[in-house]
């Protein structure tokens, strides 16, 4: 007997549920003092309810319109990313694994299981510095999440509006995460917050494409959480290589895993956000589940996740910014310059304060800046300026020093620079918010500007031009697979 009636009868009920759900009052869709059992502890199935419920709620607009070009960023990652070598080898690890072809892994021609594209997809999207990042949690959403959501959207051939609905779940899934253990504790305790949160995000994502009911998603998020990983000895790696898979391909891959483990049938733990040997006790001292369910429906981190401006580190965004308005203003040059301290939060200094990978080592990069007076994609990934003798005489006069006056919980990633000259002027400047931020945002336009300088390399500018026309009107597209051909080569 084939197993498509069956498919399609478990389908039904899927959706069936789903609209009983979306049929709740606001106030309990939001969450606000909602639980399976009568008891506040269910934080499992609170969260799970909001999964599936939220798949019919529409966005706020200027949410939907934040998700969009979080969207665009990433999949301007993902594009630029496939021809770097962590998202060149990403690609050729999957294409090694053979699979039944259900998506598409970017900037290539090859379709694989869903699980496999989501991996590749994930490295190519961290194969840079281009991707976001949530300054509060030190998460990376975009980059597990969006991946998530395309290899599970094309295989679900969802639609433009259920694919933005998924990734704005994904993003809170992903922070709230770390909002619940304490994002100094999972960093105080050996643990990297990216790595952390980048498979809470993808799960999410998925769970939500894939239209699981309440109990599978219970499920999935069991599976999620067993797979939770991700160590802070990412900042050893030298390549990049590691660090996109820890930031974004095991995330990717273990959400979209979880969620296709549960489809196939497999049963697991109903309540592993708060029952016993619970995932919240496990990874912090601290924990406060709460915080998973607080705001939720009406505060959303795809609003609070910053776009890079530059394509570094996202501790260097900051003294970027400052240092080329100095430059602009005070038209500084390697001759006039004698030296530069950047002053950044204590924590940073030891992720860009001397790192092997040129796009983040904030020395050289401000060295990059001084002598050409901007940081071009292509300047900020080539590893031959770190030898360059021009760039390492410019580089030893940068020093970067961890002020704990920057420690600044308002502004995470706030940095100072300060200049002196030749002849003895010094001048300084603070950037609390770089541009991209939710306090200082970009328009829609600049991120597509972004996209075009990441994208047209490898798509050309045609195929640029129609993926971000779709991206900007996502909610038009009646299946997501139809993008295919856009960013596929």
């Amino acid at each position: 007997m084939s197993v498509f009636p069956a498919m399609k009868r478990r389908r039904f009920m899927q959706t069936a549920a789903a609209l009983a759900a979306s049929s709740l009052p606001t106030s309990r869709w939001a969450l606000a003092a909602d639980s399976h059992d009568g008891s506040p502890s269910d934080v499992t199935g609170q969260l799970a309810r909001y999964i599936v419920a939220s798949r019919e709620q529409a966005l706020p607009n200027a949410v939907a319109i934040a998700c969009k070009s979080h969207i665009l960023d990433t999949l301007g990652a993902m594009v630029s990313g496939s021809r770097m070598r962590p998202g060149i080898l990403a690609t050729r690890y999957v294409r090694s694994l053979g699979g039944t072809p259900q998506a598409s892994v970017v900037g290539s021609n090859l379709r694989t299981t869903t699980v496999n594209a989501a991996l590749a997809n994930g490295m190519c999207a961290h194969a840079d510095e281009t991707d976001d990042f949530e300054p509060v949690t030190k998460a990376h959403p975009g980059c597990s999440v969006v991946s998530a959501a395309l290899a599970t959207g094309e295989y679900e051939r969802a639609s433009g509006e259920a694919f933005i609905r998924a990734v704005a779940l994904g993003y809170d899934m992903a922070c709230r995460l770390l909002m619940a253990l304490g994002p100094d504790l999972v960093r105080a305790s050996h643990r990297s917050a990216e790595g952390t949160a980048s498979t809470f995000g993808a799960v999410g994502a998925a769970a939500s494409l894939a239209r699981l009911d309440e109990r599978a998603t219970r499920f999935a998020l069991s599976y999620a959480a067993q797979q939770e990983s991700g160590l802070w000895s990412w900042v050893k790696d030298k390549d990049h290589i590691e660090k996109a898979f820890d930031f974004a391909g095991m995330g990717a891959r273990n959400g979209v895993q979880a969620v296709t483990m549960v489809q196939s049938g497999m049963t697991g733990v109903a309540d592993v956000l708060d029952g016993t040997h619970n995932l919240l006790i496990a990874l912090s001292t601290r924990p406060n589940p709460q915080a998973i369910l607080d705001g939720l429906g009406s505060r959303f981190y795809v609003m609070r996740t910053a776009i890079k401006t530059y394509s570094v580190g996202y501790p260097i965004q900051s003294p970027l910014d400052a240092f080329l308005a100095l430059r602009k203003a005070h038209d500084l040059t390697p001759d006039n310059v004698r030296g530069i301290d950047v002053h950044l939060p204590t924590d940073a200094v030891g992720i860009v304060g001397d790192s092997a990978m040129p796009d983040v080592n904030c020395p050289h990069m401000v060295a990059v800046a001084l002598v050409k007076g901007a940081v071009s994609f292509a300047d900020s990934h080539d590893a031959s300026l770190m030898r360059d003798p021009r760039m390492i005489a410019q580089r030893q006069k940068v020093k970067v020093i961890g002020d704990s006056a920057l420690n600044d919980p308002a502004a995470p990633r706030g940095a100072r620079v300060d200049v002196t000259l030749v002849d003895g002027r010094t001048f300084s400047r603070t950037t609390r918010f770089p541009p991209g931020t939710e306090e200082n945002p970009l328009s829609v336009e600049r991120v597509n500007e972004k996209a075009r300088d990441l994208m047209v390399p490898v798509l050309g500018k045609d195929k640029t031009e129609r993926l971000i026309a779709r991206i900007n009107h996502l909610e038009d597209v009646r299946d997501i697979a139809a993008l295919r051909p856009l960013f596929t080569v």
